[in-house]
């Protein structure tokens, strides 16, 4: 998820210029595209995620139900989303109710199994840290990366600010809405092009990311807070109460599991090899020049 080029004097070098192995003829050169402070920020971005969706899911496990609005509770009719299970006459079953709908979960919601033995509980064990029941401990585990993530997120728009990578490689231009209807014809298609410069399609997600989801996950977050609702009262009436801000918080979880999928796909379909080297180490193979000399105007892969 490479989500930000840093900018730096060294990005653009071909490999031959940093001493790196000459690519060859039938292949396009080889650039230091990933700065360090990029490959560090997307990598902490990424181990926090992970550990944020997983310790939420423990902390949802403890009460597996969404409301709007600022109270909630048996004198409530409030519910958009429930999760839990049930004895029939034909054994547990586990259940999912969205909006009034009532949906057949078992073995993934509501009802799993644990070692042999069925276990009700909204998530199943290993979609959660810890994979036992313990909301002290998911809570410790979902503050603490809440905060990384903050802080790197604080720090890379600083950064991007100072050498100016939000303005020159992430704000999408008019090229750039008149490119849109081809950028996408080319994902439908599969038809990828390596460049260093972002698509326009990649402006949009990462921007949406960027400065719209996690924004949103970060300010649910502090209106759910006790802490923050006596600093900070108006902060969950933003949003509607501190029940709707946890509902809003849950479904931007849901878009940014979303975008990691597809993240992934286009990862597989664009050359994995190739995309992981990138934010691994900085270098990535670009198309062969269309004229000597000259790479191809077409952006990058997504």
């Amino acid at each position: 998820m490479d989500l930000s080029n840093s900018g730096s004097s060294n990005e653009g070098r071909t490999a031959a210029s940093a001493g790196a192995p000459e690519p060859s003829r039938a292949a396009g050169p080889v650039i230091y595209r990933q700065s360090l402070w990029t490959r560090l920020t997307h990598w902490l971005w990424a181990i926090s995620l992970f550990f944020l969706l997983l310790s939420g899911l423990q902390i949802f496990n403890a009460h597996p139900v969404l409301y709007f609005g600022d109270q909630s509770g048996f004198g409530f009719d409030n519910a958009v989303l429930a999760i839990g299970a049930e004895n029939t006459e034909t054994g547990a079953v586990g259940h999912t109710t969205v909006f009034g709908h009532r949906f057949d979960t078992s073995g993934l919601l509501g009802l799993s199994w644990e070692d042999g033995q069925a276990v009700a509980r909204g998530f199943p064990s290993w979609a959660t840290i810890p994979s036992y029941h313990d909301l002290a401990t998911g809570r410790v585990v979902h503050f603490f990366f809440a905060w990384m993530l903050s802080a790197t997120l604080l720090l890379w728009l600083l950064g991007s600010l100072v050498n100016g990578h939000l303005g020159r490689d992430l704000a999408p231009r008019l090229s750039d809405l008149r490119n849109l209807p081809r950028d996408v014809a080319d994902h439908v298609r599969l038809r990828f092009h390596h460049t260093r410069q972002y698509n326009t399609l990649q402006k949009f997600a990462y921007g949406g990311v960027l400065f719209a989801l996690f924004p949103l996950m970060i300010a649910t977050g502090l209106a759910m807070s006790p802490t923050m609702n006596a600093a900070l009262p108006w902060l969950p009436e933003v949003f509607g109460g501190r029940q709707t801000a946890r509902t809003i918080h849950f479904l931007a979880m849901l878009l940014l599991v979303g975008f990691f999928v597809i993240h992934m796909l286009m990862i597989l379909a664009a050359g994995p090899i190739n995309e992981l080297r990138s934010i691994v180490t900085g270098w990535y193979r670009t198309d062969p020049p269309t004229h000597a000399g000259m790479q191809p105007e077409v952006r990058s892969r997504s």
